[in-house]
């Protein structure tokens, strides 16, 4: 069966085109609420999403620790997603992760090389966005993904060898994210009265959650105001750890309106994902987002994944979060069946994402 190949983002960005092909642009419902993304970052006027501090995490003072922990859930609660700063990993070390990615985008014939063939089944690599619903739709963007962790279960084929820093500078931000995720499934477990490691267990624990990284690269827009870079989704995954190239794009729909992150220097963002407000039974919240695109600046954000084991685990609300004020409402799902009823719900839905 002959790869069926899309064409890239990127080339039809280079090729100076002056108006976006008909597939890329947004049905007319949409298009009433995309505006510039440096204005709208710029804007000081309505809720901002929340930034917490991490450095009292681990604090010896139990009112500092508290306090922080507090703050974690508040915004998990109450947005689903936050800037994380001072989150323990090195400035350097994700300024080398940034660097790989950018270096791996700026190659132009060596990068089909790791192309993927999602006819097949194989997501794994470099690709573009297929049309997965009715009515055809496309994403402005091109993006790398792999798994990074546990380490036995990786693709090194996958990876690319050049830059030649991309896998240790992948393998090194992939353990100490591991180590990161862990601290953030404790304070979430605390936070609905369990015990510490109860949501790390309950999500498949140090062997079987993985991290699957995706590179996303936005090129320049000639048309950013018919386009976007992802359409309105929420995350599938526990939780989602996010850095980006500081170009505004990302938007989250809070209180009935798209609100624009800011671009907070040496933050991590955090998205709580579905599986985790599934098993919350809704206490925690899975966020609508999606990514504006621009003319003026190439946006590239590396999303990581946490996502549990498809078939071993049933995903269904824990039993101490329900009660009789509040029922369980979500059916009993392994992560593979979440899945697919995304995407089965997508096509029907013909492009619109509920």
């Amino acid at each position: 069966m002959a790869k069926v190949v899309n064409p890239r983002v990127e080339i039809l960005a280079s090729n100076g085109i002056q108006s976006i092909p008909k597939e890329y642009v947004r049905p007319q419902e949409e298009l009433e609420s995309i505006r510039d993304v440096f204005e709208e970052e710029m804007s000081d006027e309505g809720p901002q999403l929340p930034t917490i501090d991490l450095e009292g995490l681990d604090s010896d003072d139990k009112q500092v620790r508290e306090k922080c922990h507090q703050e974690l859930i508040k915004a998990s609660k109450e947005w689903g997603v936050m800037h994380l700063v001072k989150h323990g990993i090195s400035d350097e070390l994700i300024d080398r992760v940034k660097m790989a990615g950018k270096a791996f985008f700026n190659q132009s014939v060596e990068k089909e090389k790791y192309a993927n063939d999602q006819a097949s089944g194989n997501v794994q690599g470099y690709g573009s966005k297929l049309a997965n619903n009715a009515s055809g739709q496309l994403e402005w963007q091109d993006y790398f993904f792999h798994c990074i962790f546990p380490e036995e279960k990786r693709d090194l084929s996958i990876c690319p060898k050049t830059p030649t820093d991309y896998i240790p500078a992948i393998s090194e931000y992939a353990k100490q994210l591991r180590d990161l995720t862990s601290k953030m499934l404790s304070v979430l477990s605390l936070g609905l009265g369990l015990e510490q490691g109860r949501l790390e267990k309950e999500v498949g624990g140090m062997e079987e959650l993985l991290l699957q990284l995706k590179i996303n690269y936005y090129p320049k827009c000639p048309q950013p105001e018919l386009a976007l870079g992802v359409e309105a989704h929420t995350d599938i995954s526990a939780l989602t750890f996010i850095l980006h190239n500081m170009v505004p794009g990302l938007q989250l729909f809070y209180k009935g309106k798209w609100v624009t992150a800011k671009c907070v220097p040496n933050s991590i963002i955090m998205h709580i994902g579905d599986t985790i407000e599934i098993l919350s039974n809704g206490k925690y919240k899975s966020i609508l987002h999606r990514g504006l695109v621009n003319k003026e600046k190439v946006r590239i954000s590396w999303a990581v994944f946490c996502e549990p084991p498809r078939e071993k685990i049933l995903l269904k609300p824990l039993p101490e979060t329900v009660s009789e004020a509040e029922p369980s409402r979500f059916p009993p799902r392994t992560f593979a069946q979440h899945v697919m009823n995304k995407l089965f719900r997508k096509s029907e839905d013909s492009g619109e994402t509920k």
